[in-house]
This record gives structure tokens, sequence and C-alpha cells, in this order.
């Protein structure tokens, strides 16, 4: 499928010219930020985050049961990513969108030596699906990833490597995926973080010592582990 005309007639070129035009804008620091920011940060820092969620979930008292199935939330996160990409390679391949600096002249180009097709974004799907995944685990930390998805997106059209569709196309599809394959990632997967809890090795990836403590406190107490894990979110 060939790329978009010239013409400034298509308001998807000229947001991308309107967008990628405050690069030339900005001083050359800023536009080496958003390089490095939109290229490799912000996929960083989608990680950290479900990492930082996935350290507090794991303290967290709830019992087992609840505690498997916020960890296998977590799991499904980056897993969403990286089967959304796997999607998009035949979209891209059936799409065959050039680049836009290919078809239209006068972009500033802050990222040299892409060569494949454009459509979809690749960053966009990765950090989309991250954190929709994320926030079907943790609504609060979901939020703050999809505030760092859509910076992901407005990075590539800065950089002018993709045009604003390419990130929607992006946005739409690691949605899709995470959310539509939610359900039965989150049957597979809870089952195996069910085993892992009682590993005596590797128990500590779903439940912290101190969530473990929690639970057996609640138990002597006659109190179901997720009641008590309510009464101290109140105390706190």
């Amino acid at each position: 499928m060939a790329g978009l005309a010239e013409s400034g007639s298509n308001p998807d070129v000229d947001l991308l010219y309107d967008i990628n035009g405050l690069a030339k804008d900005a001083p050359h620091w800023f536009d080496r930020i958003v390089e490095f920011v939109g290229e490799y940060g912000l996929l960083l820092a989608m990680i950290l985050l479900i990492v930082w969620c996935w350290w507090g979930v794991r303290r967290r008292p709830g019992g087992a049961e609840e505690a498997a199935s916020s960890v296998a939330a977590l799991v499904w996160a980056p897993l969403a990513a990286a089967v959304a990409v796997l999607v998009n390679v035949p979209i891209r391949g059936f799409v065959e969108r050039p680049r836009p600096f290919r078809d239209h002249q006068g972009l500033e180009v802050l990222v040299s030596g892409k060569t494949d097709y454009s459509f979809v974004s690749d960053h966009a799907t990765l950090t989309m699906a991250m954190a929709v995944g994320l926030f079907v685990a943790n609504r609060k930390f979901g939020l703050v990833g999809i505030g760092v998805a859509l910076l992901e997106g407005f990075c590539r059209v800065y950089m002018g490597v993709h045009y604003p569709t390419d990130v929607i196309g992006g946005f739409a599809l690691g949605t899709a995926v995470a959310l539509l394959l939610s359900p039965v990632a989150s049957m597979l997967l809870t089952p195996v973080l069910r085993a892992v809890d009682r590993s005596p090795r590797m128990g500590w990836l779903v439940r912290s010592r101190s969530a473990r403590a929690g639970d057996r406190e609640g138990f002597a107490r006659g109190v179901r582990p997720e009641v008590a894990a309510e009464e101290r979110d109140l105390a706190a």
C-alpha cells in the first residue's frame, strides 16, 4: 500500500509537519533528549513501572489466590507487548507504508537508519500494550503507564519517523491484544504463579515474607486474608 500523498490537504500529513516542526525550533540538546527518550527511555520507564508495581503487589497481604492472580496480570503486561509486536509483523508487510521522511520533504528526522515500514509503530504498540496490561492489574499504575504510552506516541511523530496514524494504529493494536487476550492469559498464568508461590525457592516472586506473615496473622485472628489486607490499607 503506497504512502500518503504529499499534499498538505491530508490531516495526517499536516499534523506530522506541525508536531515535527517543533523539533526544528527546539534547541539541539532538547532534540537529543527526545531522541533518547523516544527510542529507549520510555520503553525502559514502562518496564520499571511494571517492576515497581510488582514489588508493591508481592508485599501486600491478601492470600495466595489473590497474589497469584495479581502477579499473573503483571506478567501478562510485557507478554502482551511481545504478542502485539508479533501481530504487527504481517500488518506491516500487508500495508507496506514507507516512513514519512521517504515521501515528504523538509522533515527534521532525529533518528537515521530507519528502513522498515511505518505502519503501525512498534514503539507505540509496545508501550500501550504494557500500559493497558498494567491497568488491568493496577489502575493507578496503569494510568501512569497510559500517560507514558501517549508521550511515546508524541515523541515518535516529533522525531519524524512515524505518521500520527501510525501511532494511533499502534495504540489500537496494543490495547486490543492486551484486553482481548487478558482472560486467556489469566487462565493460563494464574495456575503457574500459584505453583511458583508454593515453591520454597521461588515463592518470593509472588509473595514477600511480610505478606505471608500478614496472611498468617489474619488466619490466626480468624480473618480472611483479603479482609486483613483491607484493614491494613484503612489503618495506613
